[in-house]
């Protein structure tokens, strides 16, 4: 286990000055991350703010995941929060104290990792709240596993914040324009078996459960075919921007990879002996 530290703060400004007065974070070890096998586990522990998000933390997120992809050896990545919260969002605490963030057209998003696409699945394991930011980061994970009494939402519409984080665009994708705006407009909250139903989560499990599932649920996939799994997974995230013609072409292009590859040989090599009949699992 380790922690992820910003750099010292900045001196204060000097007396008299017309500059704004520098941020000065209230905690500059923002994240715990944590290695099972091939299975990172990336904790924000901000929980004094409900694992709000203030630019420190945007950065050491969007380092840690882009860490995490370099790595050879980890497969699945599993973003959480401390003591029950996922996420609440951005910092508005921090805002107020002069914490301020750019929202390029590219570059790095708000919430840091929100505008990475990554060459690996990351799973969100959510406990209480994943609201406003914090939902948009859940959006960005490829998968949620979800505590039957977490709850969703857009909160950060009372404030007047927008989304910046591609809430906007990833929640229609995934639920479907009508059930987005729904809760784009209102802001309101939705508790885990309705996001279940609404297709926001992937699974539901018991409170304080939910790391425990994401992590079990990281490790089925790291012990798949990775070549395969991550060309699959590439494939769905591209055809968003192409015509269904050009999604069929970068399919095949991708399953050709494959194949040549190996890996399909290989598997079909052990299905030939025996492993994996009747849709069984395979060690």
């Amino acid at each position: 286990m380790r922690s992820v530290s910003a750099q010292p703060a900045a001196a204060p400004d000097a007396p008299g000055s017309n500059a704004e007065p520098t941020y000065r974070p209230y905690k500059t070890d923002t994240l715990v991350i944590d290695r099972d096998g091939p299975v990172t586990v990336v904790t924000i522990d901000r929980p004094e703010r409900r694992n709000a998000v203030d630019s420190v933390c945007a950065d050491q997120l969007r380092e840690t995941f882009l860490a995490f992809d370099a790595d050879d050896a980890q497969s699945v990545a599993v973003l959480t929060g401390a003591a029950g919260t996922f996420c609440a969002g951005a910092d508005l605490k921090g805002i107020a104290e002069g914490d301020r963030r750019p929202i390029p057209d590219d570059g790095p998003g708000p919430m840091g990792p929100t505008r990475l696409t990554l060459s690996k699945p990351v799973i969100a394991a959510v406990e209480g709240y994943a609201v406003a930011g914090g939902i948009e980061l859940a959006l960005w994970c490829d998968l949620r596993v979800a505590a039957e009494d977490a709850i969703f939402g857009v909160f950060c519409r009372r404030f007047g914040v927008p989304l910046c984080d591609l809430g906007t665009v990833r929640l229609p994708r995934l639920i479907g324009h009508s059930r987005a705006m729904d809760l784009i407009l209102t802001g309101r909250a939705v508790v885990a078996p309705e996001a279940l139903t609404l297709g926001l989560v992937n699974r539901v499990v018991a409170p304080g459960e939910a790391r425990t599932a994401a992590v079990a649920l990281a490790h089925q996939l790291a012990a798949l075919p990775q070549f395969c799994l991550r060309s699959d997974r590439m494939s769905a995230l591209e055809q968003w921007g192409m015509t269904e013609e050009e999604a069929a072409v970068n399919e095949a292009r991708r399953g050709r990879e494959v194949i040549s590859s190996g890996e399909t040989l290989a598997g079909a090599a052990r299905f030939a002996g025996g492993e994996g009949r009747g849709g069984a699992a395979i060690d």
